[in-house]
């Protein structure tokens, strides 16, 4: 197993924490010299917060723990590709090296819908590594989108059937 391979299964875990909330199953960490420094999972419904992104929460922690916002020296693995708040927040922060285990294409942005990451424009680019894990990290987003579908209809079917009992 490489690295980036190693480093995406704690990604993976992460991601278990959100499903365990019964968030969308989305993990980060951030890794510097060989060593996690930040970690971080998708809690948007526990937090009721639009910025409690898995991404935004490790680089927090990461940059606490380096003691500077710019962590230059650091490599980001994400379950799904990011989002356009996320991957901003990756070039704002100058991480330069992103390793994404499955592509969105209905939000992502490194590659999906547009790709912030490596657009030459910005005064920083980040070398990105898609499909790392992809079965994994898809399966778990699948799985997990399935399982909400049927809940969603039993929660339907037992409403109806109160609504015709009454």
């Amino acid at each position: 197993m490489d690295a980036d391979e190693k480093y995406m299964r704690e990604a993976l875990k992460q991601a278990g924490k959100a499903g365990a909330l019964m968030e969308v199953p989305i993990g980060c960490v951030i890794v510097h010299e060989d060593t996690i420094i930040g970690r971080g999972y998708n809690r948007r419904n526990t937090d009721k917060s639009t910025l409690a992104h898995a991404e935004i929460t490790a680089i927090k922690r990461a940059a606490k723990k380096l003691g500077d916002w710019r962590l230059e020296d650091c490599t980001i693995y994400i379950t799904l590709e990011p989002c356009p708040m996320c991957a901003g927040a990756i070039v704002q922060a100058r991480i330069p090296r992103c390793v994404i285990g499955c592509m969105n294409p209905k939000a992502g942005c490194a590659g999906s819908v547009t790709n912030l990451l490596e657009m030459k424009g910005f005064n920083h680019q980040v070398e990105v590594r898609r499909d790392v894990l992809q079965e994994e990290c898809s399966g778990l987003l699948t799985a997990f989108f399935r399982e909400l579908r049927v809940r969603d209809a039993e929660r339907k079917r037992l409403r109806k059937e109160a609504e015709s009992a009454n």
